[in-house]
């Protein structure tokens, strides 16, 4: 299959040029591998603890593992030998070159505990994620999304070949932009070895079942606000196993909790996050959507919907280098709502998520609310919706194509 570019290349080469060690973690399957594979420079080393040979030395003997790979080296799956960064961190202290050591690892729990205790300050930290529609399409703006009147949807007509539904329904794994790879044979298999190998690298899960229940109930709710006793009554498991298991797949990257916007001048405002799992396709597949129409008219259609525009913000952000935390949501005490507010510095930005081809001014009508957040001005806001072109709701606000962003 053809490798199709991916947008975080330009970052990891500008940190790989200010730092001498750079971890990039991520969901398995997202594409770590292969990327680094296209983008390294000649002469670095490639090793995957995944072998089990190159693990057991990592993990026996740091010191002799880098004897035999030394840098400029690239660890795949580093969390399996934690006692690895203190090894990095002696080596690169000896050198003053940027760029000796790329590490890489789908479990952010003991990848960040071992950077936090020996590479703190030596080390840049980069999130992957799966294909955006914009490296799907080759469409769509640059850099970290901000609504801009005027520049959205700068491109009039989508792309011709644009099947928003089935893009939403497969997913965002690269090796499923191979039309021939089986869908539900793909994610079966991740679903298996997720709970076989990340699951139990993490936890120690009696009951797989039920687990495998949580991760459904979890997929049941993406788009919605995180309630714990509802996940742990349907997963037949009590509120603190419920709390430990959503630790569990934020860790290994298979969903994303959305801050609320929050301010010590708004007392009211809520501080319950929402869940959205990062992959539309993983979603689909637990809960049974097997076909792209059938999503499209199902009751979950307008909670997809949201789910992937919102990933699709985020990776925009994170695959510039940026801060998925200044993406985040409006909820107050009175329950009005706006599905994300991006904060560009002191500047917020309101956006709402609309299934619709068609919207009009009043959907923007509750970005008002901002205005009595204290110390933050409002800028432009948009409405992503299924329009084929932008155009103007008000003088700040704009409807914009999902394809656009």
């Amino acid at each position: 299959m053809r490798y199709r570019r991916r947008e975080v290349e330009a970052t990891l080469r500008s940190l790989m040029g200010q730092f001498k060690v750079v971890l990039i973690t991520g969901a398995r399957q997202v594409g770590k591998t292969t990327m680094l594979q296209h983008v390294l420079p000649g002469g670095f080393r490639y090793v995957t603890l995944d072998d089990p040979r190159a693990g057991v030395l990592a993990r026996e003997d740091p010191a002799l593992f880098f004897d035999a790979n030394r840098p400029p080296v690239a660890i795949d799956e580093v969390q399996r030998a934690p006692g690895l960064f203190q090894q990095v961190k002696f080596l690169v202290d000896r050198s003053d070159e940027t760029g000796l050591v790329v590490l890489t690892g789908s479990q952010t729990f003991h990848l960040m505990q071992g950077v936090s205790e020996s590479l703190a300050g030596r080390v840049a930290v980069l999130e992957m994620t799966g294909m955006s529609l914009r490296e799907f399409t080759g469409c769509g703006g640059r850099g970290p999304y901000v609504p801009t009147p005027g520049a959205d949807g700068a491109r009039r007509d989508p792309p011709e070949d644009l099947d928003l539904w089935a893009t939403i329904h497969r997913g965002s794994m690269p090796r499923l932009m191979d039309a021939s790879v089986s869908w539900d044979a793909f994610y079966t298999g991740y679903v298996r070895t997720y709970l076989e190998r990340d699951v139990r690298d993490l936890i120690r899960v009696k009951d797989e079942e039920s687990f495998y229940r949580f991760l459904v109930a979890c997929a049941a709710r993406t788009g919605g606000l995180v309630n714990r006793s509802d996940l742990a009554r349907d997963a037949g498991v009590d509120a603190k196993t419920a709390q430990g298991w959503l630790s569990v797949l934020r860790a290994s990257g298979v969903v994303r909790l959305l801050r609320p916007l929050w301010s010590n001048a708004v007392k009211r405002l809520a501080k319950t996050p929402k869940l959205y799992f990062t992959d539309t396709g993983l979603a689909c597949h637990l809960l049974g959507w097997n076909t792209a129409q059938t999503l499209r008219r199902g009751a979950m259609a307008g909670h997809m919907f949201e789910t992937f525009v919102v990933g699709e913000v985020v990776k925009s952000h994170l695959n510039a280098g940026g801060d998925a935390r200044n993406v985040r949501f409006y909820r107050d005490a009175r329950k009005r709502e706006i599905d994300l507010v991006i904060q560009e510095g002191r500047v917020l930005h309101p956006v709402e998520i609309k299934t619709a081809a068609t919207v009009d001014r009043a959907v923007a009508a509750g970005f008002s609310v901002l205005d009595d957040v204290g110390d933050y001005d409002v800028g432009a806001g948009a409405v992503i919706c299924q329009t084929r072109e932008a155009y103007p709701l008000t003088a700040d606000v704009e409807a914009v194509p999902v394809w656009s962003i």
